[in-house]
């Protein structure tokens, strides 16, 4: 782990809507994260975590206070989308159904500055597609339509393999999927993190999750960051009401294995 930090925030807030009907998503909300490190937003629906993630990826922008990506503010999005790439809960929704997985997987090199050449986009794809053990004969010609929710987010997962960002943000990357699946996408998230030496941020709220992949965790509620820390310290010394529910909703085997 390095000591850069890749993203600082200062005193952020962000609200939606006018009026009566105004909400505070993000509140007050401070932090830095450094190059290299897995830190996971814990919290329950509503509490500003996905907020928090869209404006790590650019996408919204806090209405006060001081949000930095390596020192700079982020002011032009498709250079900061060359860095900072996302995956999402729902795969489906990230990828058009009228054209074909690999066309698609090949389309996203456009958004980079140095685009490399045909051969090398073919040649990257299918490395990407092997390290989620995909063969690419099995997705040749086929759309997102013909394939299962686990599959489809292994293809997005190959699509970060293939263009190798500096950082991955994983909004609930997992809750679309069963057991089984879930570990596996975890393992190849592991392997994205160790080829590529990324920056991982976890969105979830499942904190028995962040306890296992996460260097930080930090908890959200009601658009704050109520606590931070070691996963060991926030687990098993908890300062936060909030974090003590989060917590009970782990299953006892989960919790007993965290105590050991």
């Amino acid at each position: 782990m390095q000591n850069d930090v890749i993203f600082s925030a200062k005193n952020i807030n962000k609200f939606f809507g006018h009026g009566k009907k105004r909400v505070c998503a993000v509140n007050d909300v401070s932090f830095d994260i450094k190059d290299g490190e897995i830190v996971s937003i814990v919290g329950g629906s509503g509490c500003g975590k996905s907020v928090l993630a869209k404006i790590m990826l650019g996408l919204y922008a806090p209405e006060s206070g001081e949000f930095l990506y390596k020192g700079k503010g982020i002011t032009n999005t498709s250079d900061h989308w060359n860095e900072v790439q996302s995956v999402f809960q729902d795969p489906f929704g990230c990828f058009n159904q009228f054209f074909s997985i690999r066309t698609q997987l090949k389309d996203a090199f456009g958004i980079l500055k140095n685009k490399p050449s045909k051969q090398e986009i073919e040649q990257r794809v299918d490395e990407a597609l092997l390290a989620v053990n995909v063969k690419p004969s099995d997705i040749e010609g086929k759309y997102p339509f013909e394939l299962s929710g686990g599959q489809m987010q292994r293809m997005l997962l190959a699509r970060i393999f293939a263009l190798k960002p500096k950082v991955l943000i994983a909004d609930e990357p997992t809750s679309m999927v069963d057991a089984c699946v879930r570990a596996n996408i975890l393992d190849y998230l592991m392997k994205l993190k160790a080829e590529l030496g990324m920056t991982i941020i976890f969105v979830t709220h499942d904190i028995g999750l962040a306890y296992y992949v996460s260097d930080r965790i930090f908890i959200m509620h009601e658009a704050q960051i109520v606590e931070a820390g070691k996963p060991e310290d926030v687990t098993q010394h908890p300062k936060s009401e909030h974090t003590l529910r989060l917590l009970e909703d782990i299953p006892d085997i989960n919790r007993e294995w965290i105590k050991k």
